[in-house]
């Protein structure tokens, strides 16, 4: 394992590149990431570090460092799927499929966690416990992380950690925030059903287009008028598809979009105002409405001891600190927050361009700082609940 050791740091972070790099040019959209699973297996596997097989994932995997004393376990979480983004980075290894590239950051993500992994086992006699591994699939589409909880994975586990990569802050300089971090993302579909009829007998029809045009300014008010200005929420319709032809009043007319909230309350009151603007407009305008919720992952909030220990491994190491304003993005590490406590930062890597562009790419420095910071995190945690008992 010495060509790993942070001892030879260029050494391991042209490893880390080297690994970053390829994940980039062969990237996989969820639940399709088996190239992807298997080349983290091999990488792991050749540094004798195991592979938990009894957390049975299609694709993904767990492994895990320590345990070789008993004691606690922490798991830190990667995400490892890509997007159907047609790459235009210019990048000498760009992604070898058209149409898919790794547009969030993923790539990253898993390389920076593959190199916690490997300093983490040189490491692994001194661990007050052990480290289990979260390689998690399917993120983009807010499955991976319900996937990887129903495997059992986080049973026994005292917390977990995970990070994104954030584009507008430095190389060096780690968001820690407690609370609320990143949004609830949650999606809606509402169909309304009219009548028919040629544009030149309107008084024939009872036409949904004029409902849904009255129905998008009407849902601009939740925000305004429901939700205090010391709060945040966002609703954006963003598709409004009806009609075939200029002379004919559509029967349907169907609208989506989405609706993003940081407190679970907010959440509640906004879907709640939503549905009563839908029946209420659908009544005055005669059509029949129908509203789908795509329920999404709630908010993303960090343990407030959980970000504490974090900002002063941050600043031990000599990391820049900063308190990040939150994300309406969403991320469906959330749901691992159900169930046990949780950190997520967001980790600086200098981008050119914001995540889900076909340009989006990271300063690759950011790689073993962010292993570095895992490590030590890992480290200083195991050993503060191995105290608590």
């Amino acid at each position: 394992m010495a060509e790993v050791s942070i001892n030879k740091p260029h050494i391991f972070q042209q490893k880390l590149v080297d690994i970053r790099r390829h994940l980039h040019q062969f990237p996989e959209l969820s639940h399709e990431e088996f190239e992807t699973t298997a080349f983290i297996r091999t990488t792991l596997e050749a540094a004798d570090i195991r592979i938990v097989s009894e957390f049975h994932l299609e694709t993904g995997l767990i492994a895990e460092v320590g345990g070789l004393h008993g004691g606690p376990i922490l798991a830190l979480r990667a995400d490892i799927d890509a997007l159907p983004i047609q790459e235009e980075t210019g990048l000498s290894f760009a992604s070898k499929y058209g149409g898919k590239m790794h547009a969030c950051g993923h790539d990253f993500h898993t390389a920076a966690l593959i190199g916690a992994a490997l300093l983490l086992k040189e490491r692994e006699h001194e661990l007050a416990g052990s480290v289990r591994l979260v390689f998690q699939p399917a993120e983009e589409k807010a499955a991976g992380a319900q996937k990887v909880i129903r495997t059992g994975a986080l049973k026994g586990v005292r917390a977990i950690y995970g990070m994104h990569n954030k584009p507008n802050l430095p190389v060096g300089t780690i968001g820690i925030r407690p609370g609320a971090l990143m949004a609830a993302a949650d999606g809606f579909l509402v169909e309304l059903e009219g009548v028919g009829s040629h544009a030149a007998v309107p008084e024939a029809s009872v036409d949904p287009v004029v409902a849904a045009a009255y129905l998008v300014t009407a849902l601009q008010s939740i925000v305004s008028r429901n939700v205090s200005p010391l709060e945040s929420a966002v609703v954006s319709v963003t598709r409004l598809h009806t009609g075939t032809s200029w002379n004919i009043i559509p029967e349907k007319a169907i609208l989506d979009g989405t609706v993003r909230t940081f407190d679970a309350e907010v959440r509640t009151r906004v879907k709640q105002r939503f549905s009563e603007i839908v029946t209420g407009i659908a009544s005055a305008y005669g059509v029949k409405a129908s509203l789908r919720w795509l329920q999404g992952p709630p908010s993303v909030h960090n343990d407030a001891t959980l970000a504490e220990a974090a900002g002063k491994v941050a600043k031990r190491l000599g990391f820049e600190v900063t308190t990040p304003t939150p994300s309406p993005a969403g991320e469906d590490f959330a749901f691992y927050q159900q169930d046990i406590p949780g950190f997520f930062a967001f980790m600086g890597t200098s981008g050119p361009q914001e995540w889900h562009h076909p340009a989006f790419d990271i300063d690759e420095r950011a790689l073993s700082v962010s292993a570095l910071f895992f490590t030590e995190l890992a480290v200083d945690e195991l050993n503060r609940f191995a105290a608590e008992g």
